[in-house]
C-alpha cells in the first residue's frame, strides 16, 4: 500500500488561538500526530497541509512534508476537509505520485497513539472495507437528551423505555471522536466522505479521544498526557 498520512492544520483558531503548535507535554501539539504516524509499521508519506508559516516550520522540524502552503480559500471556517484532502491528492498527482490509502489524523486529537492507527488500518484490510473511522463511547447518553419547546416544558422529554433505568441498563452508544479516518483513495473520490455503507468502526477509549477545541479541552489533555 502507498499510504498518505494527512494532517490538516490551519492557522486560524477562534476557540484556542495557535492551538496546533501549543506545547502539550514536551512537544508542540501537532508533533504528537506526526510522531504517531512515523512510528506506524505501515509506512507512508506524512503530509501537513497548512496555511500558516509557523505550523509549517514546526512540522518540518519533526520531518513531516510541507510541499505547499494551503490556498486561502481552503483555509477558512467554511472550507470542507474533503476539499482540502483532494487538493493535496491532486498536488501529488500532478507530481506523478499517487496513493492507495489515506489516513486523516487531525492534530487536535493528540492522545491518539500509533497502536490506534495501526489497528484502524488493519480493520480495513481484514474486512476488505473501503473505510474505517474511530469512535468512542458517548460520554452523555443520547437517550437522556431531547429538544425543548419554547416554554421549557419537560413533558415527553424522556421516552418510556428510559424512565427509571440507570446508564448500565441502557444500550451503549458511540460517537465519532475525530481521531482517525482511514479510506482507500478510490472510495474517497467515489463517496466524497469517509462514512458510508462500507465503513467500519474502530473503538477507542475515552481517555485517548479528546478533541481539543478550547482551553478546557487543552487542560484536560495536558493533565492526561502528563500522567
Amino acid at each position: 500500500m502507498n499510504i498518505l498520512y494527512f494532517i490538516p492544520a490551519r492557522g486560524g483558531s477562534k476557540g484556542l488561538p495557535g492551538k496546533n503548535i501549543l506545547q502539550l507535554g514536551n512537544k508542540p501539539m501537532i508533533a504528537h500526530s506526526i510522531i504517531a504516524a512515523q512510528n506506524c509499521s505501515y509506512k507512508g508519506t506524512i503530509l501537513v497541509s497548512t496555511d500558516d508559516n509557523q505550523i509549517a516550520d514546526v512540522a518540518k522540524q519533526y520531518y513531516a512534508e510541507v510541499p505547499f502552503m494551503r490556498p486561502a480559500e481552503l483555509a477558512n471556517d467554511t472550507a470542507a476537509t474533503i476539499d482540502v484532502i483532494f487538493h493535496a491528492l491532486e498536488f501529488y498527482k500532478a507530481k506523478g505520485k499517487t496513493f492507495d490509502v489515506i489516513v486523516l489524523l487531525q492534530p487536535t486529537s493528540p492522545l491518539r497513539i500509533t497502536e490506534d492507527i495501526e489497528k484502524a488500518i488493519k480493520i480495513m484490510l481484514d474486512k476488505s472495507a473501503e473505510a474505517v473511522v474511530s469512535v468512542c463511547p458517548a460520554e452523555h447518553h443520547p437517550l437522556w437528551a431531547n429538544t425543548l419547546p419554547e416554554n421549557g416544558s419537560m413533558k415527553g422529554f424522556l421516552r418510556d423505555e428510559v424512565k427509571g433505568k440507570n446508564r448500565q441498563q441502557l444500550p451503549v452508544y458511540y460517537r465519532l471522536n475525530g481521531a482517525i479516518f482511514v479510506s482507500t483513495v478510490e472510495a474517497l473520490y467515489k463517496h466524497k466522505t469517509f462514512i458510508h455503507d462500507n465503513t467500519y468502526s474502530y473503538i477507542m477509549p475515552e481517555n485517548r479521544s479528546i478533541d481539543i477545541d478550547n482551553l478546557m479541552d487543552f487542560k484536560m489533555a495536558e493533565l492526561l498526557i502528563n500522567k
